[in-house]
């Protein structure tokens, strides 16, 4: 997508990760949450006890400071008798979590039935591990707060809830060899990333595919993209690129993707050969 670069644009990209749209459900929340804790009776040490979290904990969230997890959200609903008042914004709270960017893929991620994903330049968040998804957040520039990290890093590791989903969605990942040598973490934390993709790739839904560096035909030189499939046999693509993303719904244009994922497979290594080539580079770390 090409976006053109002005004024409001700059403004756009300087923004905090708090003042990004979204922000404001999480203030909404926090806000309510408070009033009803406050006509519970209750006070925020005695609240978090019954919901294992700390009075600082309830704090930051009545704030605004912090995105309280869908589990919070339950336990506080129940736990004050709202009758769903706090339950009904779970979704939206929910997608607060993300970077304005992706909210879009995450909510379309949740509740596909297939998941095709070609990566480029790291491994997809769906097969990282914690330690490598921090690394990853730390290295972003500009610098991102402690606290957002963390927020993120929650995020990130939640999604990876897709895999326990039953009906089980079909996911297919083709990983460029690169993706598997950059050492991003370090070598430790790289070699349980590398482990982590074997041990998903088990599951009879994963299959993971490794595009050598090797091959003289790639039919996707121009970056990483998803295709994703919802209810009612709609498919999606999805791209992004230096924090800026895309959603396609027209169907010409999936298609193309569609067609440009195909060809991916057949050159890539097979799932089989995929897991000798990443055992053999672990041989190597």
């Amino acid at each position: 997508m090409t976006e053109v670069w002005d004024e409001e644009t700059a403004a756009r990209r300087q923004q905090r990760p708090e003042d990004e749209p979204g922000a404001g459900v999480v203030t909404a929340f926090g806000r309510q949450l408070k009033v009803l804790r406050t006509r519970a009776g209750l006070e925020r040490a005695e609240f978090g006890k019954r919901l294992g979290y700390s009075a600082d904990t309830v704090a930051s969230i009545e704030q605004g400071r912090r995105i309280p997890q869908a589990r919070f959200i339950e336990k506080a609903d129940e736990v004050l008798g709202a009758g769903g008042l706090l339950t009904a914004l779970k979704e939206e709270v929910g997608r607060a979590q993300y970077p304005a960017f992706f909210r879009d893929m995450a909510r379309l991620e949740a509740r596909a039935t297939a998941l095709n994903v070609y990566a480029v330049y790291a491994v997809p968040g769906l097969l990282q591990t914690q330690d490598y998804a921090r690394a990853v957040f730390h290295m972003q520039r500009p610098l991102l707060e402690d606290d957002v990290i963390e927020q993120r890093l929650e995020a990130r590791m939640a999604r990876q809830e897709i895999f326990c989903r039953r009906p089980a969605p079909l996911l297919s990942f083709v990983i460029e060899e690169a993706v598997l040598r950059r050492p991003i973490g370090g070598r430790k934390v790289m070699r349980e990333a590398l482990e982590q993709i074997l041990l998903t790739g088990q599951s009879r839904n994963v299959e993971v595919q490794v595009m050598p560096i090797e091959r003289e035909d790639n039919a996707a030189l121009s970056g990483p993209f998803s295709l994703i499939d919802v209810d009612k046999g709609q498919r999606l693509a999805y791209a992004e690129v230096q924090d800026l993303s895309r959603l396609y719904t027209d169907a010409a244009c999936v298609r193309t993707l569609e067609a440009r994922y195909g060809i991916l497979r057949s050159q890539a290594l097979t799932p089989s050969e995929s897991v000798a080539f990443m055992e053999q580079l672990m041989g190597d770390t």
